[in-house]
Protein backbone atom coordinates (compact mmCIF):
# COMPACT_ATOMS: atom_id res chain seq x y z
CA UNK A 1 0.00 0.00 0.00
CA UNK A 2 1.38 3.28 -1.12
CA UNK A 3 1.52 6.27 1.14
CA UNK A 4 -0.39 9.00 0.50
CA UNK A 5 1.81 12.13 -0.88
CA UNK A 6 1.73 14.96 0.82
CA UNK A 7 1.86 18.74 -0.35
CA UNK A 8 5.47 20.29 -0.03
CA UNK A 9 3.98 23.79 0.63
CA UNK A 10 4.33 24.75 4.61
CA UNK A 11 0.92 25.18 5.92
CA UNK A 12 -0.95 28.67 6.70
CA UNK A 13 -1.10 29.75 10.24
CA UNK A 14 -3.76 32.72 10.68
CA UNK A 15 -1.80 33.41 13.85
CA UNK A 16 1.16 34.40 12.03
CA UNK A 17 -0.53 36.77 9.65
CA UNK A 18 -0.13 39.75 12.22
CA UNK A 19 3.21 40.92 12.95
CA UNK A 20 4.82 39.25 16.30
CA UNK A 21 4.57 42.55 18.71
CA UNK A 22 0.36 42.15 18.28
CA UNK A 23 0.56 38.82 19.28
CA UNK A 24 2.64 39.62 22.18
CA UNK A 25 0.42 42.69 23.51
CA UNK A 26 -2.26 40.58 23.01
CA UNK A 27 -1.09 37.55 24.78
CA UNK A 28 -0.12 39.98 27.92
CA UNK A 29 -3.96 41.70 27.66
CA UNK A 30 -2.15 45.02 26.58
CA UNK A 31 -4.39 45.51 23.80
CA UNK A 32 -7.59 43.96 22.51
CA UNK A 33 -6.87 41.30 19.53
CA UNK A 34 -9.14 43.64 17.40
CA UNK A 35 -6.78 46.05 17.30
CA UNK A 36 -5.18 47.99 14.11
CA UNK A 37 -2.04 47.08 13.70
CA UNK A 38 -0.41 50.45 13.49
CA UNK A 39 -2.24 50.95 16.26
CA UNK A 40 -1.13 47.85 18.06
CA UNK A 41 2.67 48.98 17.17
CA UNK A 42 2.28 52.75 18.98
CA UNK A 43 1.21 50.96 21.76
CA UNK A 44 4.35 48.64 21.48
CA UNK A 45 6.45 51.79 21.38
CA UNK A 46 4.88 53.02 24.19
CA UNK A 47 5.12 49.50 26.31
CA UNK A 48 8.94 49.49 25.18
CA UNK A 49 9.57 52.75 26.51
CA UNK A 50 7.94 52.10 29.94
CA UNK A 51 10.19 52.92 32.47
CA UNK A 52 9.64 49.43 34.24
CA UNK A 53 9.56 47.15 31.16
CA UNK A 54 13.18 48.62 30.18
CA UNK A 55 14.47 47.83 33.90
CA UNK A 56 13.30 44.24 33.50
CA UNK A 57 14.44 44.50 29.46
CA UNK A 58 17.86 44.91 30.64
CA UNK A 59 17.91 41.86 32.80
CA UNK A 60 16.72 39.48 30.37
CA UNK A 61 18.81 36.66 29.39
CA UNK A 62 20.11 37.23 25.92
CA UNK A 63 20.35 33.01 24.91
CA UNK A 64 16.96 32.73 25.80
CA UNK A 65 14.34 32.67 22.40
CA UNK A 66 10.44 32.72 22.46
CA UNK A 67 8.97 30.36 19.63
CA UNK A 68 8.09 32.85 16.69
CA UNK A 69 9.28 35.91 18.06
CA UNK A 70 11.76 38.22 15.96
CA UNK A 71 15.03 39.21 18.11
CA UNK A 72 14.11 42.92 17.95
CA UNK A 73 10.99 42.38 19.93
CA UNK A 74 12.58 39.71 22.03
CA UNK A 75 13.57 41.76 24.98
CA UNK A 76 10.71 43.09 25.77
CA UNK A 77 8.35 40.26 25.26
CA UNK A 78 10.67 38.45 27.78
CA UNK A 79 10.19 41.58 29.67
CA UNK A 80 6.53 41.43 29.37
CA UNK A 81 6.75 37.64 30.77
CA UNK A 82 8.37 38.01 33.90
CA UNK A 83 5.78 40.63 35.00
CA UNK A 84 3.05 39.80 37.34
CA UNK A 85 -0.67 40.05 36.75
CA UNK A 86 -0.43 43.22 38.75
CA UNK A 87 2.16 44.68 37.25
CA UNK A 88 0.61 44.05 33.65
CA UNK A 89 -2.53 45.90 35.03
CA UNK A 90 -0.67 48.90 36.28
CA UNK A 91 1.70 49.03 32.66
CA UNK A 92 -1.86 49.05 31.16
CA UNK A 93 -2.92 51.90 33.25
CA UNK A 94 0.26 53.71 32.48
CA UNK A 95 -0.75 52.95 28.58
CA UNK A 96 -4.00 54.30 28.81
CA UNK A 97 -3.10 57.49 30.80
CA UNK A 98 -0.64 58.21 28.21
CA UNK A 99 -2.62 57.85 25.30
CA UNK A 100 -5.15 59.94 27.06
CA UNK A 101 -3.01 62.56 27.30
CA UNK A 102 -1.91 62.14 23.81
Amino acid sequence: MKHPKHSKAPPTHTALAVPSYHRILVKHGLIEKNLSIPDAYKVFLQVGADPEVEKLRRKVERGSKIKHVPALYLATAMALQGMTKHELEALKLRIEDKAAIS
